[in-house]
């Protein structure tokens, strides 16, 4: 997941499908892969999501930590324009979830993110990656997450 995730908690368009996903985290249904991006993100936010980040049962998250790979495939991204340098940050996010074989990318990011999902993962072929599923909250809970 990005940063965008925890944000969302409180705004008020994304809290009903925010809140059934981290319920679903703090239940022990789904296990979130936390990046040391999103770490060194979280510290640099408002109280209120350092504090739904803390609070998060350890259980429930999968460490990563940025590499020459992860770094590489980012800057390829911006390379080949599927955005700009300024959102390198983000490209950092789908690099890891790329590399690690993560089920989804899970963010609010429709423009830099979710939008361009095709670019990203027309860049994860052309570098031999599988492609990523970059879907917000509502759109992984529906797909990945069965409640009954």
């Amino acid at each position: 997941m990005d940063t965008s995730v925890v944000y969302g908690a409180p705004a008020r368009e994304f809290s009903q499908d925010t809140k059934r996903f981290w319920d679903a985290v703090r239940h022990g249904k789904i296990v979130i892969i936390v990046s040391d991006v999103l770490e060194q993100e979280v510290k640099r936010a408002p109280q209120y999501v350092r504090d739904l980040f803390v609070a998060l049962p350890e259980s429930q998250i999968e460490r990563v930590v940025s590499t020459d790979e992860s770094d590489d495939l980012a800057e390829q991204y911006i390379a080949e324009n599927v955005v700009g340098k300024s959102s390198l940050e983000d490209c950092r996010h789908i690099a890891m979830a790329t590399i690690v074989h993560a089920d989804a990318l899970v963010s609010w990011n429709f423009k830099h993110m979710i939008d361009r999902s095709e670019g990203y993962n027309s860049v994860n072929k052309k570098r031999g990656y599988s492609e990523v599923e970059i879907q917000n909250p509502k759109q992984f809970m529906e797909i990945h997450y069965d409640e009954t």
